[in-house]
């Protein structure tokens, strides 16, 4: 099961720090990322990092101010958002599956979502 955390209501060009913590199974060998779904929109990828940390991928939209890194310990990947953008406004899905990629469908498993919204 996975659990994320973290969403809020913030101002443009604040910052916020999303959680996805694991129970039930050890995801240390998964590939773990994040996605988001805006209302009326499909789910889009976000980020994400191979299961030693090693590699992360973001989308364009969010490179260089998003960084993605996890806690194999503590089985918990994190979302560091920092310049936020209205257009970031969605909920943020936590999911782990075994191939680094960027297609949503390709995950295994699922979080529930949790909410970001960025006020202008």
């Amino acid at each position: 099961q996975l659990q994320a955390c973290g969403g809020g209501l913030v101002q443009a060009g604040g910052s916020l720090r999303l959680s996805c913590a694991a129970s039930g199974r050890t995801f240390s060998s998964s590939v773990r990322g994040w996605f988001r779904q805006a209302p009326g929109k499909e789910r889009e990828f976000v980020a994400v990092i191979s299961w030693s940390g090693g590699n992360a991928y973001y989308a364009d939209s969010v490179k260089g101010r998003f960084t993605i890194s996890r806690d194999s310990a503590k089985n918990t990947v994190y979302l560091q958002m920092n310049s936020l953008k209205p257009e970031d406004t969605a909920v943020y899905y936590c999911a782990a599956g075994k191939v680094v990629t960027t297609n949503p469908t390709a995950m295994d498993y699922w979080g529930e979502g949790t909410q970001v919204t960025v006020s202008s």
